[in-house]
C-alpha cells in the first residue's frame, strides 16, 4: 500500500544507507513453526524500516534457477539452484521505492512508486524529478543488468503483472497504481525484441471505488485478470466467450466487499474457477491480526469467478500481539490438479499454508510465525510463495528465506519453468497432461 511506501520512504531519507549480503545467519530456523515447514537456505541482508538501513525486501519473481529479489533501492538476482544454500549472483542500484518485480526472459521491470526527488538514478542513470513508473533490463550478463528503458506513469507503479501476448511479440504489464486518482489499470507494452521501446498502451478503468493495488492474471482456458484495490476487487475477461482480449479487457464484476477500504491481493486457483481476495487494513504498518480486531481484519475471502459471489473465507488462527504489524499480505496458489492450496506471507504472522479445497472449511496446513521485533520496528514476511516444492519468503527485515512444505497434500505439484507470482500461464485440469511432476 501507498501507507507503507509513504512511511519508508521517510525512513530512506533518514538512514540513507547502502547494504550488501551478509554471511551470518537469518532467524528463520529457530521461528516457532510446525514440524511439517523445514527450514532451508536463506540469503541474509539485514535492513530495518525503523533503524536502518531501509533498502528493505519486497516481491519476488523466478526464471528457471534464478529468483529475481525486489528492494526499495533496486533488485537482487539470486542463484536457487540449490534451495539449501542460495547464491548471490548480482546486486542492481535503482533508488525508487518499492521495488515491485516481474522478469520474462531476458527482461526485468521494476515498479517505482512515487515521484522521484531531485538527483535520483537508477543503474547509474539519472532519473528525471518527478518520475515514478516502470524501468525496464536487460539481464542477459546476469552478474550486471541493463537499464534499457523506462515508462513514466501518471500514478506511478505499486505493483505490476507480466501478460505475456507470444503471438504478438510482446510481453504486456498490467500496472497497479494504487491511487485514488487512476482507479484502474495501465497497460504497458514491452517488445520482446526491443525492450527498450517500452510505452504505454491504455488505461482500463476498474469498478466504482476500486483503485487497483495488486493484479491477478490467469491465462490457459480461463482468461481472466482480477485487480483488489479500494472497497473490494474487478474482474475482467481477456478473450473467450465473456469477450475482451489482453490489450482490451472486459469488465464483467465488481464487488464492494464488507468492512474493507484498503483491497490488496487478487489471486485465482489454477482451474480459474475460485478467487482469492485479500485486503490491508491499516495499510501495513499497523497491528491488524490481533484477537481484538474484527476477524474480517484477517481473512482471506473465497469467490466463484463467474458469478463473484463468495463460497468460503479463511481467518488466521494464532492472533498476533499489539507489537506486531500484520495483515494477510502476498499469496499465490500451488499448482495442483486436485486441491486447492496457498502460500501466504503476512508481515509479522510469517509463512503460512492454507488448504481450501472446500472453500468453506479451509484449514491451515503449516506454518512458520517468527517471535515479534522490537516494538518500534516494522517488517515481516511481504511475501511467500511457492515454487517448484519449496517456499521462497521475501522478508523485509532479513533477505531470503526459503521452505520446504513436507505434507501430503501439495503431492503432485506442477514443476514450472517461471513464475511470476500473479500470474498463471496456463489453467489446470483433469484433462492436462503436459507438465513436469514435481
Amino acid at each position: 500500500m501507498r501507507q507503507l511506501s509513504r512511511v519508508l520512504a521517510l525512513a530512506v531519507v533518514a538512514a540513507g544507507i547502502l547494504v550488501f549480503p551478509f554471511a551470518a545467519g537469518a532467524g528463520h530456523e529457530n521461528d516457532p513453526r510446525t514440524p511439517n515447514l523445514k527450514p532451508m537456505g536463506h540469503i541474509f541482508e539485514p535492513a530495518s524500516l525503523i533503524y536502518g538501513p531501509t533498502d528493505v525486501h519486497t516481491d519476488i519473481a523466478f526464471w528457471g534457477k534464478l529468483a529475481i529479489q525486489g528492494n526499495w533501492d533496486g533488485f537482487n538476482i539470486r542463484n536457487i539452484a540449490a534451495p539449501g544454500n542460495p547464491k548471490q549472483v548480482s546486486r542492481t542500484f535503482c533508488d525508487g521505492d518499492q521495488g515491485d518485480v516481474i522478469v520474462y526472459r531476458n527482461i526485468v521491470t521494476r515498479s517505482w512508486n512515487t515521484p522521484a526527488p531531485a538527483g535520483a538514478t537508477c543503474d547509474g542513470q539519472p532519473v528525471p524529478e518527478g518520475f515514478e513508473g516502470l524501468h525496464i533490463f536487460d539481464i542477459s550478463n546476469k552478474k550486471d543488468p541493463e537499464l534499457v528503458g523506462s515508462v513514466d506513469l501518471e500514478c506511478g507503479s505499486h505493483t505490476a503483472t507480466a501478460v505475456p501476448d507470444k503471438k504478438n511479440g510482446r510481453l504486456l504489464v498490467y500496472n497497479s497504481g494504487s491511487s485514488e486518482d487512476c482507479p484502474g489499470l495501465d497497460i504497458v507494452e514491452i517488445p520482446l525484441d526491443d525492450p527498450a521501446s517500452a510505452s504505454f498502451l491504455r488505461f482500463e478503468e476498474a469498478g466504482e471505488m476500486i483503485h487497483c493495488h495488486d493484479t491477478g492474471v490467469i491465462l490457459g482456458k480461463a482468461k481472466k485478470a482480477a485487480c483488489a484495490g479500494g472497497l473490494g476487487f474487478s474482474i475482467w475477461s481477456l478473450g473467450g466467450k465473456d469477450g475482451g482480449s489482453l490489450e482490451d479487457p472486459e469488465l464483467l464484476h465488481t464487488v464492494h466487499v464488507p468492512d474493507v477500504t484498503i483491497g490488496h491481493s487478487a489471486a485465482f486457483t489454477w482451474d480459474g474457477k475460485v478467487l482469492v481476495f485479500g485486503h490491508e487494513p491499516g495499510g501495513g504498518v499497523v497491528p491488524q491480526c490481533k484477537a481484538t480486531d474484527p476477524e474480517s481484519n484477517y481473512t482471506y475471502f473465497f469467490y466463484d469467478t463467474d458469478t463473484a459471489e463468495q463460497v468460503g473465507s479463511w481467518t488466521l488462527p494464532r492472533p498476533q500481539s499489539a507489537t506486531e504489524n500484520c495483515t494477510l499480505h502476498n499469496l499465490n496458489v500451488v499448482p495442483l490438479k486436485k486441491r486447492y492450496v496457498l502460500v501466504h506471507g503476512s508481515y509479522q504472522s510469517g509463512t503460512s499454508v492454507v488448504e481450501f479445497s472446500d472453500p468453506q472449511n479451509a484449514k491451515e496446513l503449516a506454518w512458520s510465525d517468527p517471535p515479534p521485533l522490537d516494538p518500534f520496528d516494522i517488517g515481516g514476511a511481504w511475501s511467500s510463495y511457492w515454487y517448484n516444492n519449496f517456499i521462497y519468503e521475501t522478508n523485509i527485515n532479513e533477505g531470503l528465506n526459503i521452505f520446504r512444505f513436507t505434507g501430503r497434500e501439495t503431492a503432485g505439484a506442477l514443476r514450472l519453468s517461471h513464475l511470476n507470482p500473479q500470474t498463471q500461464e496456463f489453467t489446470i485440469d483433469k484433462k492436462r497432461k503436459k507438465g513436469k511432476r514435481g
